[in-house]
C-alpha cells in the first residue's frame, strides 16, 4: 500500500517551505528530466526570496509525512484572447524515490485550485517528449497540445537566452 501524503501551498517566508522549494528544484535541475545539472549556488541562495517578491508566482508542496517529496511551481500570465490570467506550470519535480504514487497528480491538482481561484482561464506546461510518463499523466489529466486553428499545427514551446544566464 502506498505511504500516504499531503498537499499545500508553499510558503516562501516560512524557512522550512523555502528551503524544500530549492532543494525539490535542485534535485529535479539534477535528474535527466531536468537537465541532469545542479542549480547555481545563486539560485540556491535567492529562488525563494526571488519567487515571494512576485505575487504572480506560487508553489505547491508535496510531503510524506515531514519530508518534502515534490514540487510545483507556477507563474501566472496572461491570455490576451481571454483577457484574464492564465498559470503556467513552470516546475513538476517529485523524488524519484516516490514517483508513481500520485503525488503529481494530487499537486497539480492543488494548483488548479489555486489558479481558479485567482481567476485563470487556463492552465499551460511544458514537457519533454522523451518524458513519456509526464505525457501521460498530463494526457490523462486534460493536457492536450496547443492549437486555434488545426490546419496551423499546434504550437511549440521555444526559447531564447538573453545576456548572461
Amino acid at each position: 500500500m502506498a505511504a500516504a501524503f499531503s498537499v499545500r501551498q508553499a510558503d516562501y517566508g516560512h524557512p522550512s517551505d523555502a528551503a524544500a522549494v530549492v532543494a525539490l528544484l535542485d534535485a529535479y535541475a539534477s535528474d535527466p528530466a531536468g537537465g541532469g545539472e545542479p542549480l547555481s549556488d545563486f539560485v540556491k541562495a535567492n529562488l525563494a526570496r526571488e519567487l515571494a517578491a512576485r505575487p504572480q508566482a506560487y508553489s505547491v508542496l508535496a510531503f510524506d509525512g515531514e519530508q518534502p517529496v515534490g514540487l510545483v511551481n507556477c507563474i501566472e500570465g496572461f491570455s490576451s484572447f481571454k483577457c484574464k490570467p492564465l498559470v503556467n506550470v513552470h516546475d513538476v519535480a517529485v523524488l524519484a524515490s516516490h514517483r508513481g504514487r500520485g503525488i503529481a497528480e494530487a499537486m497539480l491538482a492543488e494548483a488548479e485550485r489555486i489558479a481558479v481561484e485567482r481567476g485563470a482561464v487556463k492552465m499551460t506546461l511544458e514537457v519533454l517528449s522523451g518524458n513519456v510518463p509526464a505525457v501521460k499523466l498530463y494526457r490523462r489529466i486534460g493536457y492536450e497540445g496547443y492549437q486555434l486553428d488545426p490546419a496551423m499545427g499546434t504550437a511549440q514551446f521555444m526559447q531564447k537566452w538573453l545576456g548572461a544566464s
